[in-house]
């Protein structure tokens, strides 16, 4: 694990490098392109359907998730590091250095606006996390004002009943009917916004793709709602944070774990994640077959990762897809899960400074005098770089590239001279799939849940209809 945003190697693809037209491949069961290594290490993945889903190509990692999200990633001189996200979203990252303190700031262009975030980096075996920092504190007295209950309930009108975002995923989110405490109101902002960032990620990226796609209200049938246990499980980690942000004001630093990894992921506490952009996931539910969460799906972590773990064991407890399913166990790496928490962090920041702007209005309490001042200064924000100048034509740019980039790997793999490799056998495959592959085997033993199929040189062995054995 590297630890920057996007910036993991992809596994690779085996085969020597070839030339245009020659490179070495791999198939899926089904006959199309799995894998391809093509001239000056290209290389490639594709989804089952052949869609897709890595390339590395000219200094660049492109990934595409089975949603059609694709990241693109490049590491400039000087540590920068450049993320885009379709079209033209993403953000420029460089380090920098306060008092002998290393921070991360990144530069992000999201709906034509720039705006700048910091982050503490947290070494972790051999790579780096980055945990969100903010740059100002509120007082104590508006922290606990935030956590405790309101005197009398709150009814609040968002504004979002004519919003196409609000009915796209009408059948998932609904807001409060009323508001006994902050937390619950910062629950409905935090997933507010992150639908509505999805929606216009979505939008943006059928128009990138001149795509005749249509968002309406229909889309949210079929959606399993968001249950009310599952919106204060929300509230409960939103006003976890409140807690560790208001320590981390007291404290001028961020409390870490005994085993160096941010709170979040080291405390051994549960803790919640709500999906910020769509990722492909191991399902160890399914047999390590690989599913979609997308954005606004909630995940539990129940017990810190092992120690020394690339990734964390989480609990799908609510989704809006048919893919990941609610009670689904699955595999995240921590990095997808520090940027999950990064979000939030951020959203609930930005829904506090709503909440001190508009307290007394559209019905929200009026905050105590000693609550109401602006947000003291951290300590690194005075001394923070200038943003990165031009940051919306830099992405606009790289997402022009890995088009081309992209277009030319996919020409590479499908010209007649590739060669196909030899057709792999491997855990979680299906009997149908094994046998495309073998053909038909010289002997079927049925034991019922268990099964196993005799070929001359070998036998595979099935555990409820998928391969968990080879001899």
């Amino acid at each position: 694990m590297t630890g920057i945003r996007g910036n993991r190697t992809a596994p690779p693809v085996s085969g020597p490098p070839g030339t245009r037209g020659s490179g070495q491949l791999t198939r899926h069961p089904n006959g199309r392109v799995e894998t391809y290594r093509g001239p000056n290490n290209t290389e490639a993945r594709f989804h089952p359907d052949g869609r897709v889903r890595v390339v590395r190509a000219n200094g660049m990692m492109i990934t595409r998730s089975s949603a059609g999200v694709r990241t693109t990633v490049v590491e400039r001189p000087g540590d920068r590091v450049i993320v885009t996200h379709g079209a033209g979203r993403g953000y420029v990252q460089r380090p920098f250095t306060v008092r002998n303190q290393t921070f991360v700031q990144r530069t992000y262009h999201v709906n034509n606006v720039a705006r700048v975030r910091v982050y503490r980096p947290y070494a972790y075996r051999g790579g780096t996390l980055h945990a969100y920092a903010p740059a100002g504190y509120y007082s104590p007295v508006f922290y606990g004002w935030a956590h405790s209950r309101w005197r009398a309930p709150v009814y609040y009108s968002w504004g979002w009943a004519g919003s196409p975002w609000f009915g796209y995923y009408g059948g998932y989110f609904a807001p409060y009917p009323v508001y006994s405490s902050a937390s619950l109101w910062l629950t409905d902002y935090l997933v507010a916004a992150t639908l509505q960032e999805a929606y216009q990620e979505r939008m943006a990226a059928a128009a990138a793709a001149q795509a005749n796609v249509s968002f309406t209200n229909s889309a949210s049938s079929g959606q399993t709602a968001l249950t009310p246990d599952v919106k204060q499980a929300i509230a409960n980690e939103v006003q976890w944070q409140l807690q560790m942000e208001r320590a981390e004001a007291q404290n001028s630093l961020p409390a870490s774990a005994s085993n160096g990894l941010p709170l979040v992921l080291g405390d051994k506490k549960p803790h919640v994640f709500l999906v910020a952009r769509s990722l492909d996931v191991i399902n160890l539910t399914a047999g390590g077959q690989e599913c979609a969460i997308t954005e606004g799906d909630v995940l539990r972590l129940n017990r810190a990762p092992p120690q020394n773990a690339d990734a964390a064991n989480v609990m799908v407890i609510a989704s809006k897809g048919q893919d990941c399913r609610t009670g689904s166990l699955v595999a995240v790496s921590l990095e997808d899960l520090m940027e999950m928490q990064n979000h939030m962090r951020e959203t609930i920041d930005q829904g506090l400074e709503e909440l001190r702007s508009k307290q007394g209005q559209g019905g929200l309490p009026a905050l105590p005098a000693a609550a109401s001042r602006a947000p003291v200064q951290a300590a690194f924000a005075a001394e923070l770089p200038p943003p990165d100048q031009n940051v919306a034509d830099e992405l606009r740019r790289q997402a022009q590239q890995a088009n081309q980039a992209e277009q030319e790997v996919v020409s590479q793999a499908s010209a007649p001279g590739a060669s196909a490799g030899p057709a792999t056998v491997s855990l979680g495959q299906t009997t149908d799939q094994v046998a495309a592959i073998l053909g038909a085997p010289t002997k079927v033993v049925d034991l019922g849940a268990k099964k196993i199929f005799v070929y001359k040189d070998m036998k595979i062995i099935f555990s409820d209809g998928r391969v968990s054995d080879v001899q």
